[in-house]
């Protein structure tokens, strides 16, 4: 495969990426949204798990959503489903998940084919114009790790923001002290 080739695979399957984690985000959103979801009878321990650590039980639960394992309420919503679970939630993950895979892949694959490509040079198979394309190539290459890396700062961003969002519901649901 040539790396003009790997690239515009690249791009693809990054955008498959972008696709999944905005999904995650808005499943999560949807939940966040939905009342019906809320734990309306939560014991005091369940209470003090939810907003002991300063969220650190709640960075779990995303982290674990974005891994793919369900930890969410058993009431069978989340994404508006009848008694699947959270499978938007779980379906985006597993897409996230898949993506990523597949991009990473094709950025190990991109040193590879340089290498084949060199090799065709040496036997005299190369020309100028070829190593022209692979430099506009390897700029494209770095261009789409860059824009990962920003992509998945902003992620991250989002993620931390709902993370917020979640304990101030949290402690909005805590039982007051009198």
């Amino acid at each position: 495969m040539t790396t003009q080739e790997l690239a515009m695979e690249g791009e693809k399957h990054l955008e498959e990426t972008i696709e999944a984690a905005f999904q995650i985000i808005s499943a999560m959103n949807d939940e966040l949204c939905n009342p019906s979801l809320w734990s309306t009878s939560a014991t005091p321990s369940s209470a003090a798990t939810a907003t002991g650590s300063n969220g650190s039980a709640l960075v779990s639960v995303d982290a674990a959503a974005i891994d793919g394992t369900s930890h969410h309420s058993e009431s069978g919503g989340g994404g508006g489903g009848g008694g699947s679970g959270n499978s938007v939630l779980d379906e985006a993950s597993l897409r996230y998940k898949n993506s990523v895979t597949s991009l990473r892949a094709v950025l190990a694959a991109i040193p590879n084919s340089h290498k084949a490509k060199a090799s065709e040079m040496e036997n005299g198979f190369g020309s100028p114009e070829s190593e022209d394309e692979i430099e506009k190539l390897e700029e494209q290459a770095l261009s789409l790790r860059m824009e990962i890396a920003k992509k998945n700062v902003h992620v991250k961003e989002l993620i931390d923001k709902l993370r917020e969002l979640i304990a101030d519901i949290s402690t909005w649901q805590s039982p007051c002290s009198v």
